[in-house]
């Protein structure tokens, strides 16, 4: 099974479409229980939870690709080669930067910046967001030494019983019991994932307690992956997620900020769709990079990027049809949604194609500058499109929707001259 793209392909594919089901579960769920003023807070806090998943840095991204080159034999035995001793240097890294959010979150919270009556919900839900970072990291690790099945398997229960709680709120299950529930699903799902790495790695105790030798490896042969993956990520972080606050902050109507919402669920169903396709392929991806096989690599670029295209106009296509009804059901008929919107949505979600197949395989291959620099002209026109937008006057919806789908559609076209680059050095190699 392990051995199989297809199959492989098949999992992760139902995984997301769990993943999603979850993901729109949230927000069928929460805008029924909460009233419309405490939804809105609820999605900031939803930004402020993808923003502190993000903010990761990209190291789960620079562990896969360092953990894949030392299980393919590449580099085994060098000095920047990988070390056991990262990976406890790594999750204590991630667990101080969840307590880091939870702290800020607090602060927010007593400070009034974020409005609502409900504290412990939104703080439970916070930490059950940001579970997905150790889980994220044990994704990765276990992938990188060939347990992508396993993974998707584990997760696919996890999903499926914090689907069935969440639903349970509507029934009349107190919602912080339900959350506290997932968190505690997750949390051991995520400790037997990292007890097969463990195993796999034939790792002792006191490798996953050497901060210290394990941190001076970090801060030898990481910093340069590091410098150029967290400028990386934050410029993503803020590039997707920073409409929710600009539009907040230049619109008092509801509709603007559901709209993005709409097209942020969107884009995250499809570019999870495309990492599962992606990641299916990247045990044959690596291998052929890694050996400089130029042809092998061609082949299988154009392969993902083709499914990722139907994957893409699927979802295009489906959005025509019943996009409307689609926004109207998810928030109960508090907002609508034109074809025009749609169209425009349409055509930034083609251009997402592009991206996610070049920032996924590129990532896996530890090419975190090259990565930084096509996200920079994202991240100002990201930025830009509120505020040029505001110049629409009546028109700032799809103003800002039409701006944002033409930054992403240029940002495509960086990517697509940076895959041809990799196909370049690959050759050369």
């Amino acid at each position: 099974m392990e051995g199989s793209a297809r199959f492989i392909a098949l999992i992760k594919l139902a995984n997301v479409g769990l993943t999603l089901i979850w993901g729109f579960a949230v927000t069928y769920v929460f805008v029924r229980v909460l009233p419309l003023r405490e939804f809105q807070a609820f999605l900031l806090l939803v930004a402020f939870g993808n923003f502190t998943i993000s903010a990761e840095f990209g190291l789960t991204s620079i562990i896969y690709a360092r953990l894949r080159r030392y299980w393919l034999g590449h580099g085994e035995g060098s000095a920047d080669g990988f070390r056991r001793e990262e990976m406890g240097v790594l999750f204590l890294f991630l667990a101080m930067l969840i307590l880091g959010g939870v702290v800020i979150l607090l602060v927010a919270l007593v400070a009034g910046g974020l409005d609502t009556t409900m504290p412990l919900l939104f703080i439970l839900f916070f930490i059950s967001a940001c579970i997905n970072l150790p889980a994220l990291l044990a994704k990765r690790a276990l992938a990188a030494v060939d347990g992508n099945f396993i993974w998707e398997m584990l997760d696919c229960v996890r999903r499926l019983m914090t689907i069935a709680l969440l639903l349970l709120i509507l029934k009349g299950l107190d919602a912080r019991l339900s959350v506290t529930l997932q968190i505690l699903i997750s949390l051991t799902v995520i400790g037997y994932a990292i007890a097969l790495v463990h195993r796999r790695l034939g790792m002792t105790a006191q490798d996953w307690l050497a901060f210290s030798r394990g941190g001076a490896h970090v801060r030898t042969h990481y910093l340069q992956d590091i410098g150029a993956s967290a400028l990386f990520t934050i410029s993503e972080i803020v590039a997707y997620n920073a409409p929710y606050f600009t539009i907040a902050t230049a619109a008092q109507d509801a509709r603007p900020m559901l709209l993005f919402d709409f097209f942020f669920k969107m884009s995250r169903a499809l570019s999870m769709a495309i990492r599962a396709m992606v990641e299916a392929a990247l045990p044959r991806i690596t291998r052929a990079f890694h050996a400089g096989e130029r042809a092998r690599l061609r082949q299988l670029l154009i392969r993902a990027l083709s499914v990722a295209v139907v994957f893409a106009l699927t979802a295009s296509a489906a959005l025509l049809l019943v996009g409307q009804w689609i926004f109207t059901k998810l928030f109960a008929g508090r907002a609508a949604i034109g074809m025009v919107d749609l169209l425009l949505i349409d055509g930034a979600l083609l251009a997402l194609t592009m991206i996610c197949v070049s920032v996924y395989v590129q990532a896996a291959l530890g090419r975190f500058s090259d990565l930084l620099k096509r996200s920079l002209p994202f991240l100002a026109g990201s930025l830009l499109s509120v505020p040029l937008a505001m110049l629409f006057g009546d028109w700032f919806d799809r103003g800002f929707l039409a701006l944002y789908a033409l930054t992403m559609i240029l940002v495509a076209a960086l990517h697509a001259l940076s895959l041809r680059r990799l196909l370049a050095e690959t050759a050369a190699r």
